[in-house]
């Protein structure tokens, strides 16, 4: 039985959420209206899972999580809106921990919780599995277990790099003949902070990256990780030409692709194809790569991320001569989409989230 403790300051979503869990017949489920008797039911209730409502009376869910954290790490799922301010709260929230989230749908939720259910069945139970690491806010535990003072809420990190000097903003007229294609999904965000930040700012090939997300969540993700990194980041809500040392992040509820035009290739927003299920897709932004750049001149990178989305894709790239990295399980939240690449025998490095930046150097011929 999966124990799982659902945290809304709303009877009807907690009724809803409940009705959903219970026919699953293997949740054990539990219900707290706030933050406060959330927090009660870490120790009497030992939760294998937290669903987390955002916006609660009294202590929120940031708030909330960041004591769940502290004192008894555990997978949380956030509830969240799909409004910017929901996207950036959701960031948030990931930054500080969270596993996944639950976009609430713009109609009533309870119009569209049949539809939703199987999705957050998945998620949940993704979650129940994934393993935050160990590390994490390990120094603020240890404060508070020694009863000293906590400092303030920190809901981001310094970037891991000198700032940025002007060569973020430069362009680059040079036609590109190579191209790094990253996926992720569940617990992406902090991986791309990772990756990404540890780029130098004279990174010498483009990156077109598929975040499985909301539309509304891509924008905020993109000025996020633009402020961490020396590489120049932007969402891709039109057709862009492909630059040197720029990063694309695709826009969420569409997929990204990659295209050509007579002064060179482009990267661009495409309506979403049913045949995928997860968005933007990983092996939609593969393909279509592979059908204008030589593959030698490819490599892809596969994260955390549940499902087995890019596996195919990145599994006949490397099979046609390009280079691939699949995220190792050690550091994975989810081991889903870059261990069925390995299973494929598709990866051909296989490497913990703290040295893919050096193997993508490594293989784009960097000093």
């Amino acid at each position: 039985m999966i124990r799982l403790l659902v945290v809304d300051d709303s009877p009807l979503m907690r009724r809803l959420l409940g009705n959903v869990f219970s026919a699953e017949g293997d949740f054990e489920l539990a219900f707290a209206r706030d933050g406060v008797e959330a927090l009660g039911q870490l120790a009497a209730f030992k939760p294998d899972v937290i669903t987390l409502d955002i916006q609660m009376p009294g202590m929120d869910g940031l708030t909330c999580l960041d004591r769940i954290m502290l004192e008894q790490p555990c997978p949380v799922v956030m509830v969240s809106s799909l409004t910017t301010e929901g996207a950036d709260a959701t960031l948030k929230a990931i930054n500080l921990g969270a596993v996944d989230f639950i976009a609430k749908p713009n109609r009533a939720v309870s119009l569209e919780i049949e539809t939703l259910a199987p999705i957050l069945v998945e998620k949940v139970r993704a979650a129940s599995r994934a393993r935050p690491p160990g590390t994490l806010r390990l120094a603020d535990r240890v404060r508070l277990r020694s009863g000293l003072d906590l400092k303030p809420l920190r809901v981001s990190r310094k970037p891991l790099r000198p700032p940025p000097t002007a060569s973020k903003f430069r362009k680059v007229d040079a036609r590109v003949h190579n191209l790094v294609l990253v996926g992720a999904s569940t617990g992406g965000p902090p991986a791309l902070d990772a990756v990404l930040s540890r780029l130098p700012p004279d990174f010498p090939w483009p990156l077109v990256v598929a975040q499985h997300m909301p539309g509304s969540f891509t924008g905020p993700l993109a000025r996020r990780l633009d402020k961490l990194c020396a590489l120049n980041v932007v969402e891709v809500t039109r057709p862009m030409p492909l630059e040197s040392g720029t990063v694309y992040i695709g826009k969420g509820d569409a997929d990204v692709i990659v295209g050509m035009r007579p002064d060179g290739p482009v990267v661009l927003a495409a309506p979403s194809l049913p045949e995928h299920r997860w968005h933007p897709s990983v092996d939609r932004l593969v393909d279509s790569a592979m059908q204008h750049f030589s593959p030698a001149g490819l490599v892809g990178v596969l994260m955390t991320g549940m499902g087995s989305d890019g596996a195919q894709a990145m599994a006949r790239l490397r099979e046609l001569g390009g280079r691939t990295i699949a995220e190792s399980e050690e550091s994975a939240v989810v081991w889903g989409m870059p261990g069925e690449l390995v299973r494929r025998g598709g990866a051909e490095i296989v490497a913990p989230l703290e040295r893919i930046a050096d193997r993508v150097i490594d293989m784009v011929g960097l000093p």
